[in-house]
């Protein structure tokens, strides 16, 4: 039976658990792609809040990240974004549709998927520890080393949050800082989302250069380890099945990009970001998702302003404790020796090389093939 959604204190607080994979993300292919702000934001708030009413747990969306990572490195256009997303969308639909997702999904062993999520872990890691804690300098240090303080020792308080303490905190330090209120008034005005023009050139543009590369991490982390932290962090629930989230999966990436929404997935870290900090509903996903559209909605002519208002430091401790709560599931793979080793490697592969999540999940696939084959001969 679906669990009631929820809009209490530790919903509210859950809803902070992905803030630090997506903000920064979402701005940096805003920049890149010159797409319009507010039909970013809002589509992709109304995705959060359409996650949250038909899962009804913190089935968190994310942007699709080899995507983002392609645009953002080689400044690709907006409208080759929009027709990747459309095309990976199309593809996910025809993978669901015809039984192929759920078939694909059993050749992924657990170790697999658990290396995979020890890899998104320790890639969340290292992205906190170098590169987002380290980014103001001493102040930095000091506003992460406050925020982690404040998320062990609340971590597990359910009448204190802990992202509501930590965020309060970062919020605090922003207007010590000289953040200017202001900016609300300032940049107060009403955006819609309005429809996108782009054509067939552009749809098979994105899938060359975007949907290809995306598919391998979105069967790996989007669908098949997320259905495994659905399982591992409600075992009281029946999880999403793999065909269930491959159709939303879909219907997100064949909407939205019309609308001038960003290519999109459900995300593995994002659903451990939110129980982390207390989404247990899908009140968590619909909270985060209104904030993002009314942002878009009223406020995104001040966008670069209003995101002052959360230091990246304090972003970067969120995402430590994302990324331990990730790494901590492949704990159970210790019984077996040798697949824990290979979970490891692979979990190592993902994190650092260049196209590591595609590399691990083809790799893990083989060499759980070959093992089978040379234990039958």
């Amino acid at each position: 039976m679906l669990r009631t959604l929820q809009f209490n204190r530790n919903e509210f607080a859950g809803a902070f658990g992905d803030i630090g994979t997506d903000l920064p993300l979402i701005v940096a292919i805003i920049l890149a792609t010159g797409l319009p702000t507010a039909g970013v934001l809002i589509v992709f708030g109304l995705a959060q809040i359409a996650s949250g009413l038909y899962y009804r747990m913190p089935m968190a969306v994310q942007p699709l990240k080899a995507m983002a990572t392609i645009v953002i490195a080689q400044q690709v256009g907006g409208p080759v974004l929009l027709g990747g997303g459309l095309a990976i969308g199309a593809i996910m639909l025809v993978l669901s549709a015809t039984g192929l997702l759920s078939k694909l999904a059993k050749l992924v062993a657990k170790y697999v998927v658990r290396a995979i999520q020890f890899g998104l872990g320790l890639k969340l890691s290292v992205l906190a520890l170098f590169k987002y804690i380290p980014s103001m300098g001493e102040t930095g240090y000091f506003l992460a080393l406050g925020a982690l303080l404040l998320g062990i020792v609340l971590i597990k308080n359910k009448t204190f949050p802990a992202a509501l303490a930590m965020i309060g905190f970062g919020v605090a330090a922003s207007f010590w800082r000289g953040f200017e209120p202001g900016v609300f008034i300032d940049s107060f005005e009403v955006h819609l989302p309005h429809w996108q023009a782009f054509g067939v050139t552009e749809i098979i543009q994105g899938f060359v250069l975007l949907a290809l590369p995306q598919i391998p991490l979105s069967l790996g982390n989007s669908i098949i380890a997320t259905h495994q932290v659905a399982a591992d962090l409600f075992p009281d629930r029946e999880p999403p099945s793999i065909q269930r989230i491959g159709f939303s999966y879909a219907v997100m990436n064949l909407i939205a990009p019309l609308f001038g929404g960003i290519p999109c997935c459900h995300g593995s870290g994002g659903m451990a970001g939110h129980y982390t900090f207390g989404g247990r509903t899908g009140g968590s996903v619909i909270i985060y998702g209104s904030m993002f559209a009314l942002l878009g909605l009223f406020f995104s002519n001040g966008l670069s302003e209003i995101i002052e208002l959360f230091p990246l430091p304090i972003l970067g401790v969120i995402l430590l404790f994302e990324g331990g709560v990730m790494m901590r599931f492949i704990s159970d793979q210790f019984k077996v020796k040798r697949e824990f080793i290979a979970a490891l490697l692979l979990g190592l592969i993902a994190a650092f090389a260049p196209y590591g999540f595609v590399i691990a999940l083809i790799g893990g696939i083989g060499f759980d093939l070959l093992s089978a084959r040379l234990g039958r001969s």
